[in-house]
């Protein structure tokens, strides 16, 4: 149980850091969108919740493989998540 512990751990690290760039551009960076900030911050929380939740409900049988698509998703996901926070910041340029 070590294992989905310390994922767990790496998935709210992951999220906790995105929350706090997001949040930092929002509030220090002029020019930055509040609407579009606030929605991506609720992203990268239904992101957390979602595979905090995936993390609980291991597919039985192909467990191998269930972490090999969960790493390729999360990912991906956190990409979309830092080209957002990107274009936030970039977009008074």
């Amino acid at each position: 149980m070590a294992k989905r512990k310390d994922l767990k751990q790496f998935v709210n690290e992951v999220s906790s850091a995105l929350f706090a760039e997001c949040l930092a551009a929002k509030l220090y960076i002029k020019g930055v969108n509040p609407h579009m900030a606030d929605e991506v911050l609720t992203d990268i929380l239904k992101t957390q919740d979602d595979f905090l939740s995936r993390i609980s409900h291991t597919q039985p049988g192909n467990v191998k493989g269930f972490y090999k698509q969960f790493h390729e998703e999360f990912d991906q996901k956190v990409s979309e998540i830092i080209d957002a926070i990107d274009k936030l910041t970039l977009a008074d340029k």
